[in-house]
């Protein structure tokens, strides 16, 4: 995806179907932080089930799986789900367990979780959700890094977590002019660990995430360290005029990996060229965003042939 115009998707295809939290008056502090709760109006999920009733899926050839795209059977089951079974209320109240705020950066409300460890001396750890994630995708860690003895672990392993929503993203404000790249929305990411006074923290991210944890510790002094779950690479120049020799098993590595995702890669392009085309049909279709976006965890993640094997349809679902 072009990053100059990210935001344009961001803003356009598969928002959130809450708004994002009002700016406060202008005579509040421009800096000031507010708790916020997770509260979806219940006209949105009846509006959500009668367009999941109402959909018009497409044909599939016979036997081809995900070959072509998201399989016509896999989606047509998760739309009945979501439709029938999926209990959003139950997803609020989980996500509500934790500690939410928002303020007010660079003209945007920002939204995330600062869930604090019962430790004083904690290390504050930033976890960064890239596209098509969100937050929610942390929910299963915060715990874990926050009581650690909880769940094995010794009180020195203990975080403050900080888990911010990207701008664009659930429920953060929504860029409206170009220009939101990742040093942009990393900006934000800075101050909003300015505000919250930590002078030193970690920072780890994925798919966009990982570029802005990446620019984080490149430009963010207090950054102590970085861990990505994301990384691109490829042959680089020792220095001018000196080329790196790849070893026969790191070039057919890269061969294979590119081979890969051939088929994976058309997204990125619409989305960063023609974002308000794709924008219509994923704002007004839940089953096309569904769609949209499950391909991506279906070829992005190590299930083995069976999605549920890595996401559970209730963790999908939040997500959406």
């Amino acid at each position: 995806m072009k990053r100059s115009v990210l935001a344009a998707f961001l803003a356009l295809a598969g928002c959130s179907s809450a708004e994002a939290p009002a700016p406060p008056s202008s005579k509040a502090d421009p800096k000031a932080i507010y708790p916020f709760k997770i509260a979806i109006d219940e006209s949105v999920l009846a509006d959500l089930r009668d367009r999941l009733a109402r959909t018009r899926f497409p044909d599939q050839v016979p036997g081809s799986g995900w070959t072509y795209g998201a399989d016509l059977k896999y989606i047509v089951d998760l739309c009945g789900y979501w439709r029938s079974g999926f209990d959003w209320r139950a997803q609020e109240r989980r996500l509500n367990t934790f500690d939410h705020f928002t303020t007010n950066i660079d003209g945007l409300p920002l939204h995330f979780i600062h869930q604090k460890s019962k430790h004083a001396n904690a290390t504050p750890l930033v976890l960064v959700h890239g596209w098509p994630g969100s937050f929610a995708e942390f929910a299963r860690v915060i715990h874990p890094l926050t009581d650690p003895e909880s769940f094995g672990g010794k009180a020195e392993d203990a975080f403050h977590v900080i888990c911010p929503s990207l701008p664009g993203f659930g429920f953060s404000g929504k860029p409206r002019e170009p220009g939101w790249n990742v040093a942009r929305m990393s900006e934000t990411i800075l101050e909003l660990m300015n505000r919250l006074g930590y002078s030193k923290y970690g920072v780890q991210g994925g798919d966009w995430g990982a570029g802005v944890a990446t620019w984080l510790g490149q430009n963010d002094p207090r950054v102590i360290g970085v861990h990505l779950n994301f990384l691109t690479v490829g042959p680089q120049q020792a220095g001018p005029g000196v080329d790196i020799e790849l070893t026969p098993e790191e070039s057919d590595r890269m061969k294979r990996r590119s081979q890969e995702l051939q088929d994976h890669r058309a997204y990125g392009a619409i989305q960063g060229t023609r974002p308000l085309t794709l924008g219509y049909a994923l704002n007004d279709s839940p089953a096309g965003l569904a769609a949209w976006v499950v391909d991506k965890f279906w070829a992005w993640s190590d299930h083995g042939g069976n999605l549920d094997s890595s996401f559970s349809r209730d963790e999908l679902l939040t997500n959406l």
